[in-house]
């Protein structure tokens, strides 16, 4: 199973145990959570058994999720069980037909569709598990949802199952070095390049990919995918934040388009958005936070294991695309009337392609960390910085990322995505480290993390000011 190998191989572990184990998957929709149970469940040798709770809707009832239940459960193990009225009787059922002399997974998937209407429901499901499930030694019961900060809520942090939980694993986007396989046999014939230009739209998500068409262009497939009516990716905001955030979606949209453009402290957030910075809204950008979406990156200060300032950027480089331009009507109607040509024609997006990248080496720093040869011992913090002009500084910068390591070396990471870079670059750097604010001892490596062609002219200059270059493309192609 492609780039899930990490994964599979800690829940293959639960395969040797001789007790019962409780496993959570959470992630953003789309990034292949059931799919991986799914792998996982039925492998040689073991029986798999799959619940979903159903999508939410309008008037929809705890009933209505009972029996949908009720139906799956007849399906699979061959009863005729009249429907379910009670999660208890449900679970109860459930714990009695799984097999006890053979490794057996049972998936709930979206659990907090399932008991989004029952505010009981966690504590029947406990209930159920220290006196049934627990007791079967073969049986591995994996909860899976969408909604994390349910399951966070209800599940992880919930007394009711503390010490219960064998693995907790957040799924995220798929590692650089696999994404090249969905291209197909078109896979060797396409730049690394316009590979990258695709995934500065849609991410390493698995079903968006899936999704392409590896025989036509990065502009068809977005055009295809995203401005049609008909497009897989057309609709495919409001799906999900409906889905996953129900009477808070339009809270949360407004949060988010504010960070479209720019990363946002939550006290200008607020001012923004002309909110106090009250509790309320900590509680949403913690939420959207722990679903995903966005990200809180903390300055660290030169030999600093603290950080005291923030800024709050959207992680997910479809959702950004998505609000930026598939939400704004003025860009879609143009799109569809075929005046749609290339990435480059829409509004600021070489600015946005710029967060758009950076989004992908954040969201895969251990890949690039492993590409610089630096032990993950040895990283005090690998994070954007950010310095505001003071009296006591020589101006404002911000560095793209910074790693420190405990052998006092910070790396000043430039990540640029353009076709031609030349030694313009190595000036932009010193500007940069010439404004922080230093400290004794400490030795400053400028390092280019980069996607284009450095020009032939130019490319000795480069090579001997970055203490270390790494092409993108060279983790999309392994």
């Amino acid at each position: 199973m492609w780039g899930r190998n990490s994964e599979l191989s800690d829940l293959n572990k639960l395969l040797t145990k001789e007790t019962s184990s409780l496993v959570v998957i959470k992630g953003r929709r789309r990034i292949g959570k059931s799919t991986l149970i799914e792998f996982f469940g039925s492998q040689k040798g073991q029986l798999f058994f799959e619940f979903s709770g159903l999508a939410p809707r309008p008037k929809q009832t705890n009933q209505d999720q009972l029996n949908q239940f009720t139906f799956q459960f007849n399906e699979q193990f061959k009863t005729k069980n009249p429907n379910f009225s009670d999660w208890n009787e449900a679970f109860s059922e459930l714990a009695s037909h799984t097999n006890k002399k053979k490794k057996t997974v049972v998936l709930l998937d979206e659990i907090s569709w399932m008991g989004n209407h029952d505010p009981d429901f966690s504590g029947k499901l406990k209930v159920v598990w220290d006196t049934k499930f627990k007791k079967n030694n073969n049986l591995i019961l994996v909860l899976c949802g969408s909604v994390s900060t349910w399951i966070q809520k209800n599940i992880l942090n919930s007394t009711n199952f503390v010490g219960r939980v064998s693995r907790d694993i957040t799924l995220n986007e798929l590692p650089l070095n696999v994404v090249s396989k969905f291209w197909k046999e078109w896979g060797a014939k396409v730049s690394s390049y316009e590979k990258l230009r695709l995934l500065s739209v849609i991410g390493c998500i698995p079903k968006y990919l899936e999704e392409i068409n590896p025989a036509i262009s990065t502009d068809e497939n977005i055009q295809d995918l995203c401005f049609r009516p008909s497009g897989f990716l057309h609709d495919e905001f409001n799906k999900i934040f409906s889905d996953i955030f129900g009477k808070k979606t339009k809270t949360y949209k407004k949060i988010i388009t504010c960070l479209v453009n720019k990363n946002l402290s939550a006290a200008e957030i607020a001012k923004k958005l002309q909110l106090k910075l009250a509790t309320s809204l900590l509680d949403d950008l913690k939420d959207l936070e722990i679903a995903g979406f966005l990200s809180r990156d903390y300055r660290f200060e030169i030999g600093s294991k603290k950080a005291r300032v923030s800024t709050f950027r959207i992680k997910d480089n479809f959702l950004r695309f998505s609000l930026k331009y598939i939400e704004d009507t003025k860009v879609r109607s143009k799109a569809l009337n075929s005046e749609f040509t290339t990435l480059e024609m829409l509004s600021n997006w070489h600015s946005i392609v710029g967060f758009q990248i950076e989004n992908l080496v954040y969201n895969h720093i251990t890949e690039f960390l492993e590409e610089m040869n630096l032990s993950a011992n040895l990283i005090i913090s690998a994070s954007p910085y950010f310095q505001s002009k003071t009296t006591h500084n020589n101006g404002a910068c911000q560095i793209d990322l910074l790693i420190q390591t405990t052998d006092q070396n910070a790396y000043i990471c430039e990540i640029k995505f353009q076709r031609r870079i030349d030694s313009k670059i190595i000036k932009e750097v010193e500007n940069k480290i010439s404004k922080m604010t230093k400290k004794r001892n400490w030795s400053y490596r400028p390092v280019l993390i980069y996607e284009g062609e450095i020009d032939p002219n130019d490319s000795h200059k480069i090579q001997s000011y970055f203490t270390k270059i790494i092409r993108i493309g060279s983790l999309v192609d392994k």
